[in-house]
C-alpha cells in the first residue's frame, strides 16, 4: 500500500474539540508536525476531518 505524509500546518486552537482529537490521534502535536500513515479509509476519513489544517502528500 502507499503512504501518505501528513503535515499539520494550521493551528487546532479554536477548532472543535472532535478535530483536536483527531489531530492527536494521528499523532500531531503542533504546527509543522509531520507523519506518515499507511493509506486506509480510516486515515482518509481522519484527514477529512481536518483537511484544513493539515496538507497531505503520497510517499513512495
Amino acid at each position: 500500500m502507499s503512504q501518505l505524509r501528513i503535515t499539520q500546518v494550521k493551528s487546532r486552537i479554536s477548532e472543535k474539540q472532535n478535530q483536536r482529537d483527531t489531530l492527536r490521534t494521528l499523532g500531531l502535536k503542533r504546527i509543522g508536525d509531520s507523519v506518515v500513515r499507511e493509506d486506509s479509509q480510516q486515515v482518509r476519513g481522519m484527514i477529512r476531518t481536518v483537511a484544513h489544517l493539515v496538507t497531505v502528500e503520497e510517499v513512495d
